[in-house]
């Protein structure tokens, strides 16, 4: 682990099914009961890739977990990304294989951290995103709220029967002009025909997260899920 006083420490484990990479607040007190945060990479990419967002969003008021997906591929050059479903939608079975994994990882790291239930974000990018409505929407008891950054639901009429009765989950969602922005609005228009009422906002930019993204998304986590700096 890489530690320090002023510096947020990190650590990479290999979890029952998933490896992941863990931020911890900077003046981490494992005697605490920190809010959660979980990061979910798109496809190509790996657990590292969010990471850089964790000072962004607090450097003290949460500890952070970064899954690596399960699935390797090429991306060029002899380099190996990972996703959580094969190009093209894969095999369904795989897709759900993915899902049972990144659920069984939630369920461990909130032990490891003794988060209470009810008190993590699941945050995920592109295929991250899509992973997040699939994990997320269907399980308000375990997070509080969910960020959808330029993703898509990509299977209406399955996520449609995964919704629990309540419809009150916080979501953020945010999409770039530039990058098939009717994605964006599809999710938004499908969550709002359920009964949900997510934040909604496009930006002037491609498949990617910027400082704007950033500056609307950063005060809505504190709001659903406010930090515990106070207390550190």
């Amino acid at each position: 682990m890489q530690s320090g006083p002023d510096t947020m420490q990190t650590e990479a484990h290999r979890g029952k099914d998933l490896l992941y990479f863990t931020v911890y607040p900077r003046g981490y007190d494992p005697g605490l009961t920190y809010p959660l945060v979980i990061l979910l990479h798109g496809v190509g990419s790996n657990m590292y890739d969010l990471a850089d967002l964790t000072p962004a969003i607090s450097t003290r008021g949460y500890i952070y977990v970064c899954p690596n997906a399960p699935i390797p591929m090429q991306i060029g050059q002899g380099a190996i990304g990972f996703a959580w479903t094969s190009p093209g939608g894969g095999d369904p079975e795989e897709s759900l294989q993915s899902e049972r994994m990144l659920q069984s990882l939630a369920q461990e790291v909130m032990e490891r951290y003794h988060v209470t239930p009810g008190q993590a974000i699941l945050l995920g990018f592109s295929q991250g995103g899509g992973m997040t409505y699939r994990c997320g929407l269907g399980r308000p008891d375990l997070f509080a709220g969910l960020v959808a950054l330029s993703c898509s639901i990509r299977d209406p009429d399955e996520m449609r029967r995964r919704l629990p009765p309540q419809r009150t989950q916080p979501i953020f969602i945010a999409h770039g002009l530039q990058d098939n922005v009717e994605r964006g609005r599809s999710a938004r228009d499908f969550l709002e025909s359920e009964g949900y009422s997510p934040y909604y906002r496009e930006y002037d930019m491609g498949h990617a997260i910027n400082a704007d993204v950033l500056g609307d998304m950063v005060p809505w986590i504190h709001r659903v899920l406010p930090p515990l700096e106070q207390h550190a």
